[in-house]
């Protein structure tokens, strides 16, 4: 009899970084494996919702809060391991990061200790909010990770951070790096390119930019580096560069740090885009200068269309770089004038540097969400002892508190 799966996640949703890899792992595991999969979380998307070989915990998330959210998800998710190993004592439980006190295998997707608040000017209500949610997410972390079993990180930057500031030793860490999807996998063909931009009003010609990231008050993305790095462009030597913003949040707060720079019929808002590898045709390069990412899930979905993709080397995505495109990758996340250079620069030498472009593309369409997925199972079943029990937050002996 195969053995019944737990998830525990905060969204299995067929888009975003973290959701998304717990979306095709669970899809993997009923769909493929025909496991029965018991999952908690707040949201769960059709039609994995909807599979019979799928149990939904649903959780509340009150007010839509994830700060409220996470002691819901957490009681859950050790009520329901309890209620499952009782019943099956060889089931596998998965969480991700801390966000459960359980003592199973933990799938990583980002380190709050390696990812400070950076607030400025948000309204004060948001930043004691965002200092509570950190406080707690790194105190979680401390208490429950060096405990786990096992943990999977999806870059080697994440396992440097859980091992140096979370304290979790260097044996219990694998780095498997996320995949792609059949939607993704396809490089951009020029008539593609050409009808997205018609739809989009584009003038034929005009360079474009996009940028794919929530766009709240915290500017760990580099939103207002880029906007500040347009500005350059603009009164440099690339006037008339449209940006395109995908992402949902403070859409009228950022309209206005854009307007305050003159970029207002310059930068174009677009919301929550359903499609990103449909959009990624209108641009000629992603831009994603940020502070901090585990990964960067959209930079490898631009990539896969075989769109450049400039990002800072704070993102673990940055390690999957060859030498021959270093100049695509961003020392100071905090740098206008580096970001404008090398955005110019770019555009200066995308006929040499594509070819580079387009080998490391294919070298990441040859790893599917499936490939990720079976990789995640063999690595939770082959080292699943201490997964069946509650964690052991205390005395946990780790170097930082």
């Amino acid at each position: 009899m195969p053995h019944p799966w737990l998830i525990v996640a905060g969204d299995f949703w067929p888009l975003g970084g973290m959701d998304k890899a717990n979306y095709s792992l669970a899809w993997y595991l009923a769909e493929r494996l025909r496991r029965d999969v018991t999952l908690v979380a707040h949201r769960v998307a059709e039609p994995l919702a909807g599979h019979p070989g799928v149990t939904v915990v649903k959780v509340r998330r009150p007010r839509g809060l994830h700060l409220l959210g996470m002691p819901l998800l957490d009681r859950a998710g050790r009520r329901a391991a309890a209620r499952l190993t009782a019943a099956h004592p060889d089931a596998r439980v998965l969480v991700n990061g801390g966000n459960c006190g359980w003592a199973g295998v933990s799938w990583v997707h980002m380190v709050h200790h390696a990812c400070p608040a950076r607030h400025a000017g948000a309204p004060m209500l948001f930043r004691l909010k965002n200092r509570l949610a950190r406080w707690l997410s790194c105190r979680q972390e401390t208490r429950r990770l060096p405990n786990a079993p096992l943990l999977i990180a999806n870059s080697q930057r994440t396992r440097r951070d859980l091992i140096d500031l979370v304290g979790v030793a260097p044996d219990r860490v694998r780095t498997l790096y996320l995949g792609s999807g059949c939607e993704e996998a396809v490089p951009v063909t020029p008539a593609e390119q050409e009808q997205v931009r018609r739809r989009l009003a584009l003038a034929p010609g005009v360079p474009v930019l996009l940028f794919v990231g929530a766009i709240g008050y915290d500017r760990n993305k580099g939103l207002d580096t880029l906007l500040a790095a347009c500005r350059l462009l603009d009164t440099g030597g690339m006037p008339g560069t449209v940006l395109l913003v995908a992402g949902g949040g403070r859409q009228e707060f950022w309209r206005q740090q854009a307007a305050a720079l003159g970029l207002a019929d310059r930068v174009r808002f677009l919301g929550l885009v359903d499609d990103v590898p449909g959009l990624l045709a209108a641009a000629d390069l992603l831009v994603s200068p940020t502070r901090y990412d585990a990964y960067g899930l959209a930079v490898h979905e631009a990539l896969c269309r075989g769109r450049a993709a400039i990002v800072s080397r704070a993102a673990g995505v940055s390690e999957r770089y060859p030498p021959e495109l270093t100049r695509l990758l961003l020392d100071d996340a905090d740098s206008a004038p580096e970001l404008e250079r090398r955005i110019a620069d770019w555009f200066a030498h995308r006929d040499a540097l594509q070819p580079a472009v387009d080998r490391l593309a294919a070298d990441l369409r040859r790893r599917s969400w499936d490939d990720v997925a079976a990789d995640v199972v063999a690595l939770v079943e082959s080292g699943a002892s201490g997964m069946g029990s509650p964690a052991r937050e205390e005395g946990d002996g780790s170097r930082n508190r």
